[in-house]
């Protein structure tokens, strides 16, 4: 007559549901990326290497918060929402102005060192932080919005659509910080930028708007630097089509005002008489 024994142990006896959980998690944590982020101000700075363990899902915000807690408390970033919907974290990641909350890690190769910088139009106040304070100021130099009196704000939908695009942005200043007009030829003293251009245009568009801005879009907005290149809209997280939509309407609208030349023949005529 055979006699069974059983061997009992302090530790349960693990399932292969919880084994297959370990063995994913040893992965996650085995795999690292590396993050170049600059650190000092508008004077001097560098780039630090940061080793950050990926997990499945993260962005570049995710992996600036990790080195944050766990290596460098005093690493600067600005953010807010965390959902691409504030446009607090603009950066640079190598090289293109991006929302650090929308670009997955997932996207770039992990052989390869992420390199986060600040926007470069801007000076830096530490670290991944610029100083735009330029922006608001240039904004305060537009015209606001200016119904008539008697303005019964009943109008066609498709004319509510078209400015409708332009009140998407977010100000995450991607925009600024592309334009080669502002970025590698500092015309900030006459030249607005796409964003403060996509503002006006969508005053210009507003139906029951009787604000005349040409002569601000000619004069201190300076649309006449813009070549069409059309680098806004590419790196628009709100895919508002800048250039197309805004920026060249607005062209035309200066270039009708100001340099037509049958519109310069009749107001000399005009004044003859």
């Amino acid at each position: 007559m055979s006699t069974e024994t059983t061997q009992t142990t302090d530790e349960p006896a693990a399932t292969g549901v919880e084994e297959s959980q370990a063995t994913a998690e040893d992965a996650v944590s085995a795999t690292t990326m590396t993050l170049e982020i600059y650190r000092g101000d508008d004077d001097v700075g560098e780039l630090v290497e940061y080793d950050v363990p990926v997990e499945e899902g993260m962005v570049v915000l995710d992996a600036i918060h990790w080195i944050q807690a766990n290596e460098e408390p005093e690493l600067a970033v600005r953010w807010n929402c965390k959902s691409g919907r504030c446009g607090s974290c603009s950066v640079e990641i190598d090289g293109m102005p991006s929302l650090a909350c929308m670009k997955r890690l997932s996207e770039y190769d992990p052989e390869t060192p992420i390199t986060v910088t600040p926007m470069a139009t801007f000076p830096v106040v530490k670290d991944l932080v610029p100083d735009v304070s330029w922006n608001y100021e240039v904004n305060e130099t537009i015209e606001p919005f200016s119904p008539a009196e008697d303005a019964d704000f009943e109008f066609y939908q498709e004319d509510v659509e078209r400015a409708r695009e332009f009140r998407k942005c977010i100000e995450c200043f991607l925009c600024q910080d592309v334009c080669h007009v502002l970025r590698e030829h500092d015309k900030k003293e006459s030249y607005a930028g796409p964003r403060y251009l996509v503002r006006s245009a969508g005053l210009h568009f507003h139906p029951e708007d009787t604000a005349d801005r040409t002569e601000w879009m000619k004069d201190d907005a300076g649309v006449g630097f813009c070549n069409i290149t059309r680098c806004c809209s590419d790196v628009c997280p709100e895919d508002i089509e800048i250039t197309d939509n805004a920026i060249i309407p607005q062209k035309e609208r200066v270039v009708d005002e100001y340099y037509d030349p049958l519109r310069r023949l009749r107001s000399w005529l005009s004044g003859l008489w």
